[in-house]
């Protein structure tokens, strides 16, 4: 009972983790206005409304990083069998990137592929129920 418990917790740290890691590579390498990284929202919509596709790109990449790990994680965690605990950390993470999607001006593929890339929670928890 406590595994499960905590495998959506340890799910959502290690995506986390993931989305920190590759947003901060995309950031090196397309870096956002010094105004936006200290929390002014309307600095940071003005920079994803003219942001390269590069840019807004590399946090589509994380999102799909940390949906796989996510998901791999909480399984291996939860060590039911199920892919339950999976796809709560898919779930929260959704509603988290929609409501970002929501609050800037983010074009319709970023939203499309958004929403898309929290499925591969499942792919994740099939590999960790598949390596049991």
């Amino acid at each position: 009972m406590l595994r499960r418990i905590l495998a959506v917790p340890a799910g959502l740290i290690a995506g986390i983790i993931c989305i920190t890691i590759i947003e901060k590579i995309g950031h090196s390498l397309y870096p956002p206005p010094a105004a936006a990284g200290n929390g002014d929202m309307e600095a940071m919509k003005a920079y994803v409304a003219t942001a390269p596709f590069m840019a807004l790109f590399f946090v589509i990449i994380a999102y799909a990083l940390a949906a796989f790990v996510s998901g791999f994680t909480a399984s291996k965690v939860a060590n039911n069998g199920k892919h339950t605990s999976a796809a709560v950390c898919g779930v929260i993470f959704l509603c988290i990137t929609i409501y970002m999607m929501a609050s800037l001006p983010t074009p319709i593929w970023f939203w499309v592929l958004g929403i898309l890339v929290w499925g591969l929670v499942f792919a994740g928890s099939k590999l960790a129920l598949k390596n049991k």
